[in-house]
């Protein structure tokens, strides 16, 4: 019998040790920090929610209403279009009672810091007139153009003769334009109940007044409301009327 001796012999591998599992608790608060991050990224960048604290935008949007708001609509300088509905923050007092409430519960006040929960302090509009509009009210049929093109009104509401907004009254009528480089002129869809462009305008009889507070910087405009998503009932993506494809 050879007699082997155990020299020059491979050193048997150690056994690897094996790795350390995360507790149940750990993993949760692992994957709901990673949810916040996520979240707060998507709301910086992407889409952000806010809800209809008035009725100036009915009869589309209501009070309570809960909407999404596009942020990259205007991405590589892309600006707002006629018929887009627009969130924007507020150019200078142009917020009514109560517009300015968002969350108020603690846990809220997080929640809308990243994008989980609805917030206030904004206005939405519709976008009527862009660089260099001219818009009018009203022709004989008490339509609002913009360039001498009417517009439809079966999207808005209004309970005067007329679909203009009302800084003055359907016979006196108004113009404002053209819209100044970079500003956007908005109107709320519910036409007789809206603190928007109409109502900043100045008046005839206003001597203290500046020209030009009816505008909106486009540089103010968060994003393009593109569904509204509560409630259920009333889930709904937005588009704009075709009537303003007609405005040249």
């Amino acid at each position: 019998m050879d007699v082997h001796d155990d020299e020059g012999a491979t050193p048997p591998r150690p056994t690897p040790k094996a790795k350390r599992r995360l507790s149940l608790w750990q993993e949760t608060f692992v994957l709901l920090g990673a949810a916040l991050v996520l979240s707060f990224v998507v709301k910086t960048f992407f889409v952000q929610a806010f809800y209809i604290p008035s009725g100036s935008m009915e009869p589309g949007l209501e009070i309570n209403d809960r909407i999404l708001v596009q942020k990259v609509s205007y991405w590589g300088g892309r600006t707002p279009q006629r018929g887009d509905i627009v969130v924007f923050e507020d150019p200078g007092d142009w917020l009514g009672p109560g517009e300015e409430v968002g969350p108020t519960s603690p846990v809220g006040k997080v929640l809308g810091k990243i994008g989980l929960y609805p917030t206030g302090g904004h206005l939405v509009k519709r976008v009527i007139g862009v660089e260099g509009d001219v818009i009018e009210c009203c022709d004989d049929e008490g339509r609002l153009l913009v360039n001498g093109t009417p517009i439809e009104s079966d999207f808005t509401r209004n309970d005067m003769s007329c679909d203009g907004p009302m800084v003055t009254d359907c016979e006196a009528g108004w113009t404002s334009g053209p819209v100044p480089d970079g500003e956007l002129f908005v109107l709320g869809d519910h036409r007789d109940a809206s603190a928007d462009s109409s109502a900043h305008m100045c008046r005839e009889s206003e001597t203290d007044c500046v020209p030009g507070g009816e505008f909106v910087p486009a540089d103010l405009v968060v994003g393009k409301v593109f569904a509204r998503v509560w409630p259920a009932s009333r889930f709904a993506f937005l588009h704009k009327p075709d009537t303003f494809a007609d405005v040249d």
